[in-house]
């Protein structure tokens, strides 16, 4: 029969393609392959039955009209999803390899970038040696410079650079006569560090090492200020007050007074 031709073209177009057909369409594919093969079934018993017996021929021949005409339609469609299958295969393939061509081409400009990144880091490296061989040692730098440094550090709100560095000055100059300010400076630092439980001990340091030193007036009011941070302005007044009858003269004192009559008036 001419129907069953035209399904078995159909059927193998259908089997050639859908090695390329993603699992969807294939799915969809073999489903509607297997209903074309029941309705050509159906054709070929009723076919064969009206062979074999004269009954309501009439009858017969109308339902294989149906069903031929049946089948005609869903070949028609099977025609147009394969040929919409096949355009999109091919702009898949097309479009895939302009993708291809433009990674080739960004990889092949950022291979040249960073190999010319890579030969000037190489001579910047090698300009930089020639010049550290060639240039004398650095002077040792002075204990005054040293200290002076790291409390610009401190007064910069730079407290980590600032403290280490004095940290190391106090290494080297455990004894100096900037030994005692250096101290002083580290709890200014750790109080800027907000480590305000550092910076307590750090004065309190500084207090009983070198309690007749002008700055243990300085390491008294400070401490005293640090407590009150911490919301303990009981020990506060009590460092203050200190302060006011060990240096009464001093200009710690005087701003101990003032903070004493500015935490009265918070109350």
């Amino acid at each position: 029969m001419k129907i069953w031709r035209n399904g078995c073209v159909f059927l193998a177009a259908g089997l050639m393609l859908s090695g390329c057909l993603t699992t969807q369409d294939q799915l969809r594919m073999e489903r509607d392959m297997n209903e074309m093969k029941r309705r050509l079934a159906d054709v070929e018993r009723t076919t064969v039955s009206l062979r074999q017996g004269p009954g309501d021929i009439q009858g017969r021949v109308d339902t294989m009209g149906r069903t031929q005409a049946d089948l005609q339609v869903s070949l028609d469609a099977l025609r147009v999803d394969l040929q919409s299958m096949s355009g999109r295969l091919e702009d898949t393939r097309r479009e895939g390899g302009d993708v291809r061509q433009e990674l080739a081409l960004v990889r092949d400009d950022l291979s040249l970038k960073i190999g010319a990144l890579e030969d000037r880091l190489a001579a910047l490296e090698k300009r930089q040696a020639g010049q550290a061989q060639n240039s004398p040692p650095a002077a040792p730098q002075s204990p005054q410079a040293a200290y002076e440094r790291g409390v610009d550090l401190i007064q910069k709100n730079q407290f980590v650079q600032g403290r280490e560095a004095l940290e190391g000055f106090l290494r080297t100059n455990p004894s100096g006569a900037l030994a005692v300010n250096a101290m002083y400076w580290i709890g200014e630092a750790y109080y800027g560090e907000k480590r305000y439980e550092n910076a307590i001990l750090q004065f309190q340091d500084v207090i009983q090492k070198h309690g007749e030193h002008p700055k243990a007036a300085a390491a008294l009011l400070k401490q005293g200020i640090t407590f009150d941070t911490l919301g303990d302005e009981r020990n506060g007044r009590v460092i203050l007050n200190r302060l006011i009858e060990t240096f009464p003269m001093s200009e710690e004192a005087k701003k101990a007074r003032e903070k004493l009559a500015e935490w009265d008036r918070r109350r």
